[in-house]
């Protein structure tokens, strides 16, 4: 036997093995190419995101396997192997931050973590002594440090992260250090209170402006003038407009804030705040709901079930409600309490998905107290609206289960079943008064229903259900017999007829879009926060302009009045005029 220096001694040679490589080789190109499904993909079926997100994950349990039943490496490194890994990981954990954990460490670090010490024992797997482990180990450091650095503000339309620099301020801190007025400031006692924009999409709930000046849509020879733009706190809510003022909702430090400013200026009136702070690793910090306007007085829902009603002149509260409590929910749902108030007959009523009959809430506008409950479905993030069906007014409610509708005291009068495996975010849509369209995301379609009165009872039945338009939590617009809005990511038009797409086309990721009806043009704000000016043509898709509004997520709804646009999202807030004829 050779007794030369580079000889392996026969010990080692019988304590390590050359390990079984071609399971990591095959299992990494994999979880990368699931990491970036959705990204390549974005036509593609609505579950490739949960591809994404999830298989990574998965794929990193069965290199785990590998590792401790088919890799060769001998028993005792591959115990110590494990247990350095999961000591790894719980200390990344415990130095991270916090917005990095629950979901983004299951679907980010982890895969990343494991990967990277799969991928060592993949490039040093030849290696017949311990060093193999230990190098590969450094790896699963560097990768799981990677998370140290970071911040997580939610999730985009895909639900890939929206990971920012750890030391970068949020939106949550810069709002903090905005100088705001000293004292309380109000709107004069004697103003003469209107609105054109008083709840969540408008005064029909439908996303539409009627009535209002013909827009230039030549924004190349007349581009839009930026008023103002300002910094706001956290939040996925809209605008509501009385007189000159706007009323919106923010996060700021450790409370929820309902936020009055001047249309014209941007510059704050006043804020009413309560102890309240809402994180979830999906959805991101913040309220979710859009306050409403009646009678001189401003309603909202808080993302953890805090229901106000203030005094629209000063902020003073009226009233103040715990829905949680009052639908005996023992926490928030999953993305928070996001229904808009809707108030109507002297009631506001709010959907809080508690168990039996307590779906629904209407509590008296008057002073807070719960008038009634109605049972509803539980994965539900819509808003109950008022709408008129075969000359009747009545209130619908989309839901995991379907449409729900009930008179103004709660009795049920149709509940029309076409349940949904996930939640419905969504508007529904009343066309002549006799059909009902009820748009659905993740998968399961549009579908249109004709309501029927017989004996004396509302039925419902299917006129057609469709795959081409998939929205998710982005509403869609109908005019003039055709349906405009986002199938999964791409916004698209379909007949109203028949549900058969027109055609298909704007990537605009996962926005939000307004119909300017008497101009025939449609306003979209894309999620990156562009702002983009279509025609509502059912022909082809017609973009006429656009310009960078924001620059980042944006899934709140734009706000038209007259010819003031209004966008915002958790980030900032700004105001356009746009050109008319």
């Amino acid at each position: 036997m050779s007794t030369s220096d580079d000889a392996v001694p026969t010990t080692t040679i019988t304590m390590f093995k050359p390990l079984r490589r071609w399971i990591p080789m095959l299992l990494l190109p994999l979880m990368i190419a699931a990491r970036f499904a959705a990204d390549v993909w974005t036509d593609g079926p609505s579950w490739t995101w949960a591809v994404s997100a999830f298989l990574p994950a998965l794929l990193s349990l069965v290199l785990v396997v590998w590792w401790l039943v088919l890799s060769r490496a001998r028993a005792k490194e591959r115990l110590l192997g494990l247990l350095a890994v999961i000591v790894i990981l719980v200390i990344q954990q415990v130095l991270s931050h916090e917005t990095m954990r629950g979901p983004v460490f299951i679907v980010m670090t982890v895969p990343l973590t494991i990967g990277a010490f799969a991928l060592g024992l993949v490039l040093f797997g030849k290696q017949l002594t311990a060093k193999r482990t230990v190098m590969s180990l450094v790896l699963a450091v560097i990768a799981a440090s990677v998370s140290l650095f970071l911040r997580n503000d939610g999730v985009w339309g895909d639900f890939s992260f929206d990971l920012l620099p750890r030391w970068e301020k949020s939106s949550d801190e810069l709002v903090r250090t905005v100088n705001r007025p000293e004292g309380t400031q109000a709107i004069p006692a004697d103003a003469t209170l209107e609105s054109s924009w008083p709840s969540f999409r408008g005064a029909m709930q439908d996303g539409a402006v009627r009535g209002g000046p013909i827009l230039d849509s030549d924004w190349a020879a007349h581009p839009p003038k930026e008023l103002w733009r300002i910094t706001v706190g956290p939040a996925w809510s809209s605008f509501v407009s009385v007189n000159n003022y706007l009323f919106t909702q923010e996060q700021r430090g450790e409370e929820e804030a309902v936020v009055c400013y001047e249309s014209e200026t941007g510059r704050q009136v006043w804020e009413q705040k309560w102890t309240s702070r809402f994180f979830e690793a999906l959805g991101g910090l913040g309220p979710r709901s859009t306050p409403a306007y009646a009678d001189g007085s401003i309603y909202a829902l808080g993302a953890d079930g805090v229901l106000v009603k203030l005094d629209v002149h000063d902020g003073a509260i009226v009233w103040q409600a715990d829905v949680k409590k009052s639908s005996g929910r023992s926490e928030a749902p999953m993305w928070g309490f996001s229904a808009s108030p809707l108030v109507v007959n002297d009631l506001v009523i709010v959907h809080a998905g508690g168990k039996s009959d307590k779906g629904v809430l209407a509590f008296q506008a008057a002073e807070g107290k719960l008038a009634w409950s109605v049972a509803a479905g539980e994965q539900s993030y819509s808003s109950v609206q008022v709408v008129t069906v075969l000359g009747q007014s009545l209130l619908v409610l989309l839901s995991d289960t379907g449409a729900q509708f009930w008179d103004m005291t709660g009795k049920i009068v149709l509940d029309y079943s076409w349940p949904h495996g996930g939640y419905r975010a969504l508007q529904a849509q009343i066309i002549d008064g006799e059909k009902v369209l009820i748009p659905t995301g993740m998968g399961t379609g549009t579908r249109l229903v004709q309501l029927k009165n017989v004996d004396g009872k509302l039925s419902g039945e299917e006129v057609w259900t469709s795959r081409d338009l998939k929205p998710d939590f982005n509403d869609v617009l109908v005019h003039k017999g055709f349906i405009y809005g986002f199938d999964n990511r791409i916004f698209t038009c379909i007949d109203l007829s028949n549900g058969k797409r027109k055609w298909k086309g704007g990537r605009y990721e996962k926005g939000q879009a307004l119909l300017c009806a008497d101009s025939d043009l449609i306003i979209v704000v894309a999620e990156t926060g562009g702002l983009f000016l279509l025609r509502a043509n059912p022909e082809k898709h017609e973009e006429l302009a656009q310009i960078p509004a924001m620059s980042d997520k944006t899934w709140n709804h734009p706000v038209l009045i007259g010819d003031r646009l209004f966008v915002r999202n958790a980030a900032e807030a700004v105001a356009y005029q746009l050109p008319v004829k």
